[in-house]
């Protein structure tokens, strides 16, 4: 919580004009700067790799997935519900706003095999990877 000075008339109306343009700019510069990065873990086994995004609270049609050139991106928005309804909030937490994670995917992933699904808060992510070629020749001593 910050301490905002009491504006006896309207507290919507700055009271002087440095009041007005801090307003302005703090309100510009918080608009622009809605922006969050959600916790994001990576796993490895000898079949894939998972990638694990907590972003509760939105729906699957929120995220949009892009594989560009070994370049994976996730990205999207969460909006704050303006639902009031006899609700006074204190403190909101939350992160809300844009957010976007990239990667580099290792070479060894098949590209046209990764599947996302969303569940409990998580958007979860299976890269699934290339099988290692083992390359053996004999060799005949002369």
């Amino acid at each position: 919580m910050k301490l905002v000075r009491y504006n006896q008339l309207d507290p919507t109306v700055p009271s002087s004009f440095s009041g007005m343009l801090d307003r302005f700019f703090n309100d510009s510069v918080n608009a622009s700067m809605k922006q969050f990065n959600p916790a994001v873990d990576i796993a490895e086994d000898e079949k894939s790799y998972e990638i694990h995004v907590a972003v509760p609270g939105m729906k699957k049609s929120d995220f949009k997935i892009e594989l560009v050139d070994g370049k994976l991106t996730i990205s999207g928005e969460r909006t704050l519900e303006e639902k009031k309804e006899g609700k006074n909030f204190h403190t909101i937490e939350t992160q809300y706003g844009l957010f976007r994670r990239s990667f580099f995917m290792p070479e060894d992933v098949k590209e046209d095999q990764v599947e996302a699904s969303y569940e409990d808060g998580f958007l979860k992510l299976l890269l699934p990877k290339k099988e290692k070629k083992v390359n053996k020749a004999s060799i005949e001593v002369k």
